[in-house]
């Protein structure tokens, strides 16, 4: 059985930081890779980060470059996402996803990946 469990969304300050964590089981983690994406009421869910299976690669949207750091450990099942100097338009559900096995398109776009978390929400206010 599938299970992706994302953790560690807040109420925070623009400017502070935020660590998510998800937590997976049931497949063979060290065979995928992840990405973490986000989306707010109206809007469509948009990429955030990947990662490659092996650890060697990271992708970013430009909007989060600079700010959000992805990664992995393979021994724990777990994807993290670092979130630093974060801004009320980081505000949303956040949710980490497994890539497919095999692919056909780009690492951010969102028909690679075949399982989702539950999301955790991120508030981004003063």
């Amino acid at each position: 059985q599938v299970q992706m469990v994302e953790s560690g969304g807040g109420l925070v300050r623009p400017g502070d930081s935020l660590s998510l964590s998800c937590a997976t089981s049931g497949w063979p983690f060290d065979r995928h890779d992840m990405g973490w994406f986000r989306q707010t009421p109206g809007k469509a869910r948009e990429f955030v980060a990947a990662i490659t299976k092996n650890e060697i690669y990271t992708y970013y949207s430009d909007s989060v470059k600079g700010r959000f750091t992805i990664s992995r450990d393979n021994a724990k099942s777990t994807v993290y996402l670092q979130m630093n100097n974060l801004r009320p338009e980081d505000t949303a559900i956040y949710y980490c996803a497994r890539r497919k096995r095999y692919n056909s398109s780009p690492i951010s776009e969102i028909q690679e990946y075949d399982s989702w978390g539950q999301g955790t929400q991120v508030t981004v206010s003063s």
